[in-house]
């Protein structure tokens, strides 16, 4: 087991200094199974805590520290800005995902989870798949995200995937004045899960693309859709993504791609895709607006996922998800248009909107006796 040896934070005083805008952060180590994760639950003004799990091989617990806190915090807002009744959450697994998972790993992390009593609610991310959570789920209600067979509402890429297309499609009328795909060009970075299912329908629409991705045979699957539609694809190594002659810069892969380094590059006259933490700093998401690039706030454009698991707590609906699902492009258009009003950038209006969002809901829960929050039906 890839893992962190001493799960112990040496200096206390600056650990506490790092979760101290966090409600809760808990550290689990079970020796047995060799877990050693921590959970963070950052916000839970709107509701119990919602947000994944990743695993992966951090070098060390500050790496892991600060990830979890970082993603918990973006799930807060992202809550927000869906209109969901959850607050924000997040959970990291230390370890190799190819190589360090077992069904014990699994379970002691869902034991882990129980104690929480149901403020804390989870399910995949990075490195984890649903078919690991059915191990959890065996000690704990409080998992989503789980195969249809076992209560589930299925494939969360799939409604990530329909969101990013209603952001693609608000962000095309705010700059082109209409909702038309069909003979844009877009650079696509990332053809995973969610990014090679924007690809294929805008190759469906008559899009060009600029497309790259690690893995060969996403790029081959890619090219093939493109023969038999009236799109086309033109494959571009790397980095060259960032320097492609695009209308629209599509990032679904790794985080952090809006960058001093990035910004320099881009050729586009917008940026909207699945992938978190798309700003390397919430400063980048102002000179992206200062250079005239406009900006889907990635927590808003990305939360077709979050929308469906959690649905799954009040009986899995797919129906309901896409209805939801569809409020992504509206939520673009008015913090579009709230930037443009209030002359600031487009996350800067997307994190008012979220912020007033959760202080008109702290002052109206003050109305309820300590402890009892507003009714919602969970899954039994």
């Amino acid at each position: 087991m890839g893992s962190i040896k001493d799960m112990t934070p040496h200096d206390s005083s600056r650990v506490l200094d790092k979760i101290a805008g966090h409600e809760q952060v808990m550290f689990c180590n079970d020796p047995g199974s060799g877990l050693q994760a921590i959970i963070a639950i950052h916000n839970t003004v709107l509701g119990p805590a919602l947000g994944g799990c990743r695993m992966y091989p951090y070098e060390s617990l500050d790496e892991a520290l600060d990830d979890v806190l970082r993603l918990s915090e973006g799930m807060t807002y992202k809550c927000a800005a869906a209109d969901v009744d959850f607050g924000g959450g997040k959970a990291v697994i230390i370890g190799d995902p190819q190589t360090d998972k077992t069904p014990e790993l699994f379970r002691a992390f869902g034991q882990y989870v129980e104690t929480l009593n149901g403020r804390f609610y989870t399910g995949t991310d990075m490195g984890t798949t649903m078919d690991d959570f059915v191990y959890a789920q065996k000690e704990t209600n409080c998992i989503v995200g789980v195969p249809e067979a076992f209560g589930g509402g299925g494939d969360s890429s799939i409604p990530t995937a329909k969101g990013v297309v209603y952001g693609l499609q608000a962000t095309c009328h705010t700059i082109f004045g209409s909702n038309e795909l069909s003979g844009r060009c877009f650079a696509l970075q990332g053809l995973g899960k969610v990014g090679y299912k924007v690809a294929m329908h805008l190759l469906e629409q008559g899009a060009y693309l600029y497309v790259t991705d690690l893995n060969m045979e996403w790029i081959e699957a890619i090219q093939e859709v493109a023969k038999s539609t009236s799109g086309t694809v033109e494959v571009v190594d790397g980095d060259a993504i960032y320097q492609a002659d695009a209308d629209i810069f599509i990032p679904c892969a790794i985080g952090g791609v809006i960058n001093d380094d990035t910004l320099a590059q881009f050729r586009v006259r917008a940026i909207a895709g699945s992938a978190n933490n798309q700003l390397a700093s919430q400063a980048h998401g102002v000179q992206l607006a200062e250079k005239g690039i406009l900006y889907a706030p990635d927590y808003i454009i990305n939360s077709g996922g979050l929308i469906q698991v959690s649905d799954e707590l009040y009986g899995a609906n797919k129906e309901r998800v896409l209805m939801k699902t569809k409020e992504i492009y509206y939520s673009l258009l008015d913090v579009f248009q709230q930037a443009k009003l209030d002359g600031v950038s487009t996350i800067e209006a997307a994190n008012r909107i979220c912020e007033k969002r959760l202080e008109d809901r702290r002052r109206r829960n003050s109305f309820y006796s300590p402890g009892i929050r507003p009714k919602w039906k969970i899954r039994n």
